[in-house]
């Protein structure tokens, strides 16, 4: 793909011009499943089942079911759109289980409420928040999402040690986080009341450039992260959050990097080369960075420049050969991608199987699955209790 302007191309391969094709393809509840691109036998697929049964496989970015969309307030028309086609959590907790999926990070996403699909820019915010609209929008996602392991859909995962109980449970583990500090206003107070509610992970900035850290697919405004945004990523290393710098310019990904003293992770990337360029790709030089100290980066399997599961497993064996096998997880964005090829958990077989046929050891799956996922999350809890 050639190089495009931030503004050209942002949200998952928007070319300029071609906005209302890709709001065609989001406001779909649920396009026609990606190809896998190789035929996997029963054989390869029962031993994908079993190392994922002694394995556990942890997403580490996700919206299963886009809980986020329901009952969200003052939406653009084409994000009522999407609202009225939301709220599937049950069916892809079911595609969950079928695909021997442990865990997933079950997202809210924080600037939902003023997002709009902009022809030839894909996702932005459209309006200031009103006040207190944010954090409301907070609170409404927050009770959705634990209505799910209220009703028994999913088991909440407060801690690592939570994995254990969640499997035996029978149903997936959700692990709680926030897309976007927007609801934060900056204020480490809420900040510890999220971490009461249960999130464990915040993506500090989303779509739309906040009071914390410009958005990597605006124009710059803060330059860095702002004096708040350096105080709540001080905040999420004292209560032990992870910090996720996906979406966060390379700035303020940078300055986050050299202010945390634990490892981060990046949910959701890839990253960028001269061939390969796209505004919600990271550098190479910024992915080192977050490795060497111990962080790890999410695969993501948005098509851009991919188009079935084997360009996934390749996409996922590139990351390793720049980073290190002890540094690339399952990010995939469930059930808010763009043009997904890896769209339905219950695929996760077949996508161990070629990774295994591709020749990844055992210890090396169960090390990209959730074991380094568990890691950084590991660190980030002891330094709460320590």
């Amino acid at each position: 793909m050639g190089k495009f302007t931030r503004r050209a191309l942002i949200g998952g391969g928007l070319v300029a011009g071609a906005g209302a094709a890709y709001g065609a393809y989001w406001l779909r509840k649920r396009p026609a499943a990606a190809p896998l691109g190789f035929d996997v036998s029963p054989e390869e697929r029962a031993a994908a089942i079993a190392l994922l049964d002694k394995y556990p496989a942890i997403d580490s970015h996700a919206h299963p079911g886009r809980t986020f969309a329901r009952d969200a307030s003052g939406l653009a028309p084409l994000l009522k759109v999407y609202k009225a086609q939301s709220g599937f959590g049950r069916r892809t907790a079911g595609d969950m289980r079928e695909g021997h999926l442990a865990a997933a990070c079950f997202a809210a996403v924080s600037d939902f409420n003023v997002l709009n699909l902009s022809k030839g820019k894909g996702l932005e915010a459209r309006r200031p928040f009103e006040e207190g609209e944010a954090w409301e929008s907070y609170k409404i996602q927050m009770r959705n999402l634990k209505r799910l392991a209220d009703q028994k859909i999913v088991t909440e995962m407060l801690s690592t040690e939570s994995l254990d109980a969640a499997r035996a449970s029978g149903r997936p583990g959700a692990i709680w986080t926030v897309e976007g500090g927007d609801f934060l206003e900056g204020s480490v107070e809420r900040l510890n009341e999220a971490y009461q509610d249960g999130v464990r992970s915040i993506t500090i900035v989303h779509y739309r450039t906040n009071d914390l850290a410009d958005a990597m697919t605006n124009e710059p405004e803060h330059g860095s992260l702002t004096a708040a945004g350096d105080d709540i990523v001080r905040g999420m290393n004292r209560l032990g959050m992870v910090i996720d710098l996906s979406h966060m310019s390379e700035a303020g990904a940078f300055r986050a990097l050299e202010l945390s003293t634990l490892p981060v992770l990046f949910t959701h990337t890839h990253i960028s080369s001269a061939h390969s360029y796209h505004p919600r790709f990271i550098s190479l030089e910024l992915a080192k960075a977050a490795a060497d100290a111990g962080g790890v980066i999410g695969a993501w399997p948005s098509g851009i420049e991919i188009s079935d599961l084997a360009g996934y497993a390749d996409r996922i064996f590139q990351l390793i050969d720049l980073l290190g096998i002890d540094h690339v997880c399952l990010g995939t964005d469930m059930d808010a991608n763009y043009k997904p090829v890896f769209d339905d958990y219950r695929r996760l077989p077949d996508l161990v199987a070629l990774l295994k046929r591709k020749g990844m050891s055992d210890a090396e799956l169960a090390a990209f699955l959730g074991g380094n996922f568990l890691r950084v999350w590991r660190a980030n809890e002891a330094a709460r209790s320590a």
